[in-house]
């Protein structure tokens, strides 16, 4: 039995076609969800997995394959669409999962012929099975797995091409942001995988440089932070040799013995939501977390830069409680508080989110021609209409804040300073120059692309 695993592109996004620009190998990594499906499959299956990321292949040249296994976030779905219908042509079966199928299944079952909701571990064989005996089912409803009986992905499947590895060690996310659809995917309940089997996977990585995809790496809890540090004791006891990027909330600069283990065990950067610059607007988002303690965020930034970890910053524009100058005054924050990289994005309401149900109910959902407008819902289009913004005028706040901050004079200082203090600053130059880069083609994308929702803009306004 044959089986192919396939991670769709989206066009709109900048990090494809990793061949033509130096700079996209540094955003991509190993699609982890379908390493780990795969390590849920019997050896009996012969399994090839596709990433798209990393070049489009002609189908209809490669061997006939028995089942065809596609996951997909929102952007990636419209394409998906079309690998799928590639594929029934040939009348080849194709199952679909991932956060996209999972709060869109009638849709989903449009273009596919099941669709695996939810997590896939205890619903995987019956899909096998199933396609062994022609008898697929349309819905598979996955349930949150036990995180112990989790096997490890096979990171053998994709041995090169890759700058980064990929591995998990928990689910769930105990915030509940508005505009998140983990919390509705993997549950609000934090699960840890046990921690030898980390380790285990860890050593099978073959890349030097690995992303750590937790929503959440290090919890908000005592014992979420408590379990962290076990975690990060036990990869140095292994000498595990790599370098590792995380997410995690502001709060991991409030532990000086959190921040030390985890540079011991690799940490070089950490990714920060940071969502809003006000109160009121982190009030609108659902998350709270950030008022706590009525935080100092600069002072935060600069006990984890005293432990040698750069920051990644990440801030929303086109909240309700914003208003004209806001990409200008983001940009002006991000320098302020010490941000290495600034991660700007469009306020998008992603399906299964309450984000979505509200703007959805207001009718401000502009990209709105499904399936084709998912593309545009990457986070890095305006596909929603904003109360205090045009869409010429959102655009031109994204602009404003990506000139300033990742202008080249800024850009020097900040790696200046990283280079001074001995602070990664290769990898600050690789990730600044790299951000500019895809704020350049961006703009390019706006004017080239943008003007297909121009239409549905100007006629719900």
């Amino acid at each position: 039995m044959r089986l192919y695993l396939i991670n769709p592109f989206n066009s709109l996004v900048s990090l494809i076609n990793t061949k033509e620009s130096r700079w996209n190998r540094y955003r991509v990594w190993k699609p982890l969800g379908l390493l780990t499906v795969a390590g849920l499959t019997p050896d009996e299956w012969k399994i090839t997995i596709i990433d798209e990321n990393m070049g489009v292949r002609n189908y209809g040249d490669l061997p006939r394959p028995d089942l065809v296994g596609i996951t997909a976030f929102t952007s990636q779905s419209s394409r998906a669409y079309e690998v799928s219908a590639e594929f029934r042509r040939r009348g080849i079966p194709v199952v679909m999962g991932g956060i996209h199928a999972t709060m869109c299944q009638d849709e989903a079952l449009q273009y596919v012929d099941a669709v695996v909701t939810g997590e896939a571990e205890n619903v995987w064989r019956d899909v096998l099975r199933d396609t062994r005996q022609h008898q697929l089912k349309q819905i598979y409803p996955g349930r949150y797995a036990d995180m112990a009986h989790i096997p490890p992905a096979r990171q053998d499947l994709l041995n090169t091409g890759y700058t980064f590895g990929a591995i998990q060690t928990t689910r769930g996310c105990p915030l509940d942001c508005s505009f998140c659809s983990v919390s509705a995917f993997n549950g609000n309940h934090y699960r840890h995988r046990p921690i030898d089997q980390v380790i285990a996977e860890f050593k099978q990585i073959k890349e030097k440089w690995v992303l750590i995809v937790d929503d959440n790496l290090i919890g908000i809890s005592t014992t979420h932070i408590e379990q962290a540090k076990a975690l990060f004791r036990a990869m140095i006891q292994a000498d595990l040799g790599k370098n590792w990027i995380g997410q995690a909330t502001v709060n991991m600069s409030d532990d000086e013995e959190l921040m030390t283990l985890a540079v011991q065990a690799g940490c070089r950067g950490i990714f920060i939501g940071f969502e809003s610059l006000t109160a009121e607007g982190l009030e609108e988002v659902g998350k709270k977390f950030n008022l706590l303690k009525g935080r100092n965020f600069r002072e935060s930034i600069r006990r984890l830069h005293r432990n040698d970890i750069l920051v990644v910053g990440s801030f929303i524009m086109g909240l309700d409680t914003d208003k004209a100058g806001i990409g200008r005054r983001i940009a002006k924050t991000a320098n302020r508080y010490g941000v290495d990289i600034l991660n700007a994005l469009f306020l998008t309401p992603l399906p299964g989110t309450r984000l979505w149900d509200r703007m959805e109910s207001e009718n401000r959902i502009a990209a709105d021609n499904f399936p084709d407008d998912w593309k545009y819902y990457t986070l890095g289009f305006p596909t929603a209409f904003y109360k205090h913004f045009s869409r010429e005028d959102i655009l031109e706040e994204m602009n404003a804040c990506e000139r300033h901050f990742y202008s080249l004079w800024n850009i020097f200082q900040r790696v200046g300073r990283n280079f001074l203090r001995k602070r990664h600053p290769v990898l600050a130059l690789v990730s600044n120059l790299s951000y500019r880069n895809n704020a350049r083609l961006n703009r390019r994308t706006y004017g080239e692309l943008n003007w297909k929702i121009q239409d549905n803009f100007l006629s719900k306004q």
